[in-house]
């Protein structure tokens, strides 16, 4: 399988390593938005292809499908594009950063039939694999999510400390990762949306800090709270309060209430999320299937977001 990879920054390079781990699969062109340095990340991981232009790379024979890491404001165009040049299509979180980019690129999937993913990464990490699994057997149910999304980011600045050419967003971004994770992990429908925010920062334009509070049908609830602001531990920090026990997922890891490691090594094939969610894209295309965290499974989590935006806007 031939792949195309957009965005070739910090997220890109861990999808370019995860994809060096799976077979029967080769990233044949690389894009960024300058030249020099993408060839410089072509030739360090041996893609014969650098370019400046999704659709340079999309024309390149034999391309089966893409991967977009690219900036938020672009996912949806991109994402639509690629359908449009029949490739398959996985684009990183969040797939776009309003409700009618979201939608639109749900339409353009049901258009074409192609696969259309979304990198809802948490899906896929081991520690919540676990969790859903017990979930899904009837073992655990979740009484409570608590959630904390930390960074320190006072200035525009990507994962590998360097500038970034785009502003990142609390709630379309970082609050989409436990949302969705929320409506997955319950299998059920949210019917209250609550939020708040801080001031908006003058220079990038954000709120830095944000307190957001989710409830489903049968009255289970998430409180998440998420900071621009906050100078370490960085990261997201998953608390499962849950009918029989409590579990604290740190990314692919997991312990339990009393901070006891669980061992979720043979959870999967890889303790890698970023890889298993690239498995799982490949294996879609592949089988012919609906991937988990495809835009469809994922839609409604948009849904929720844009919901919450609007009850930010009221409060003015």
């Amino acid at each position: 399988m031939k792949v195309v990879l957009a965005g070739a920054g910090a997220f890109g390079l861990k999808h370019l390593d995860g994809i060096k781990k799976i077979d029967g699969v080769e990233v044949v062109s690389v894009v960024g938005r300058r030249l020099e340095p993408t060839q410089k990340v072509a030739d360090e991981y041996g893609i014969p292809h650098a370019t400046t232009e999704l659709a340079e790379a999309l024309a390149q024979p034999g391309v089966d499908a893409a991967i977009l890491c690219t900036p938020t404001q672009m996912h949806a165009e991109q994402a639509i594009q690629c359908m449009d040049a029949g490739r398959h299509v996985q684009v990183e979180i969040p797939l776009a950063d309003t409700w009618a980019d979201a939608e639109a690129v749900m339409k353009k999937q049901q258009e074409t039939g192609l696969v259309c993913m979304v990198g809802h990464t948490r899906r896929f990490n081991p520690s919540h694999q676990w969790v859903h699994n017990k979930i899904t057997a009837g073992d655990l149910a979740i009484q409570q999510m608590d959630v904390q999304t930390y960074f320190f980011r006072r200035k525009n600045m990507n994962a590998k400390g360097e500038p970034r050419s785009w502003t990142d967003h609390l709630l379309w971004h970082h609050a989409a990762h436990t949302v969705d994770l929320f409506q997955y992990q319950t299998g059920e429908k949210v019917v209250v949306a609550n939020a708040i925010q801080g001031p908006i920062h003058p220079e990038l334009g954000i709120a830095m800090d944000m307190s957001i509070q989710l409830k489903t049908e049968k009255g289970k609830i998430l409180t998440l709270s998420l900071s621009f602001n906050n100078d370490g531990p960085l990261g997201t920090f998953f608390r499962y309060i849950c009918d029989n026990g409590t579990y604290i997922a740190r990314y692919d890891d997991l312990v339990n209430g009393k901070e006891e490691p669980i061992d979720v090594s043979k959870v999967d094939v890889s303790m890698n999320g970023i890889e298993l969610q690239d498995r799982e894209f490949f294996a879609a295309i592949k089988e012919g299937r609906e991937p988990n965290s495809s835009v469809g499974k994922v839609l409604p989590c948009y849904k929720t977001l844009y919901d919450l935006e609007e009850k930010l806007k009221a409060q003015g």
